[in-house]
């Protein structure tokens, strides 16, 4: 039985779709011909999806996954509303960490949901793509999925805590490593620095996941709650402070010089030429 969940997204506008399957919320990305990109808006709709999910007690676990060849591909630049503006450069450094701060929140509505969230993940899942999937409890990927922390090549600071997952996941290191150059490793790097658990083939991937969250949905829900929120809390101890790091971090480097090169010289195709200011 499949029941499509109604929201107050104009038709044609959503970024995600909503979906309950015998106990499970499928939350689909399903802007494939944009390789699922990320934006402001896409943040709202999880936001709204997560509080859609956290009262509905026939969804017992969730399923995140994309429609397309990618998981998603990052920030779409493309998305209208994507600059934040300020009448100063003070103000509008001031304008992104809150406009950070407020993504912070959505996700983290989303990250502790009850409900354990296990991510199917398929081509690319780069940026905010690859920081969402690590917000999943538990993710499988497919053998063609890529992953990778591009900001630093664009001269911004990682925004959403992706970074700090990967440290708490991987260890500080290979965090450093990946987010200080942006390097994309393969499905069974990712796997053997437990980013993700499950590595199979593209074809496997949708029945995999499937299996995976079914097994979860079909145990105690109070017992499967109570679990992930001592493990979370275990292993997040600390996050909140390092968030609102990442939050000025990301806010001074978005109304940097730098981004702005760093961006330019990717819409152009060469090398940025960064000089810290």
């Amino acid at each position: 039985m499949i029941d499509t969940i109604g929201t107050d997204i104009p038709e044609g506008e959503d970024r995600l779709r909503l979906d309950i399957e015998d106990g499970i919320g499928v939350l689909t990305l399903c802007r494939p011909r944009q390789l699922n990109g990320w934006s402001w808006e896409s943040t709202r709709q999880l936001g709204l999806m997560a509080d859609r999910i956290r009262f509905d007690d026939r969804i017992r676990a969730v399923l995140l996954r994309a429609e397309g060849r990618a998981f998603c591909a990052g920030i779409d630049v493309t998305a209208p509303g994507g600059a934040i503006t300020g009448r100063s450069p003070a103000e509008r450094t001031r304008n992104y960490y809150e406009g950070i701060r407020w993504v912070h929140e959505r996700f983290a509505d989303f990250a502790t949901l009850p409900q354990p969230i296990v991510a199917a993940v398929q081509g690319y899942c780069l940026g905010f793509g690859f920081e969402l999937a690590l917000m999943a409890d538990v993710r499988v990927a497919a053998a063609d999925a890529v992953f990778a922390l591009p900001e630093a090549q664009l001269g911004v600071a990682v925004d959403a805590g992706g970074d700090l997952r990967i440290a708490r996941e991987a260890g500080a290191g290979w965090a450093k490593l990946l987010a200080l150059t942006g390097r994309r490793i393969d499905a069974a790097t990712a796997e053997r620095l437990h980013l993700v658990q499950l590595v199979v083939s593209a074809a496997e991937l949708e029945q995999s996941a499937r299996a995976a969250v079914t097994e979860i949905a079909a145990n105690a829900p109070l017992a499967v709650q109570g679990i992930k929120r001592d493990i979370d809390a275990f292993a997040d101890a600390g996050l909140a402070a390092a968030l609102d790091r990442t939050a000025m971090s990301a806010a001074v480097t978005l109304t940097s010089q730098d981004s702005r090169e760093g961006y330019a010289a990717k819409a152009a195709r060469r090398a940025p030429k960064f000089d810290g200011t």
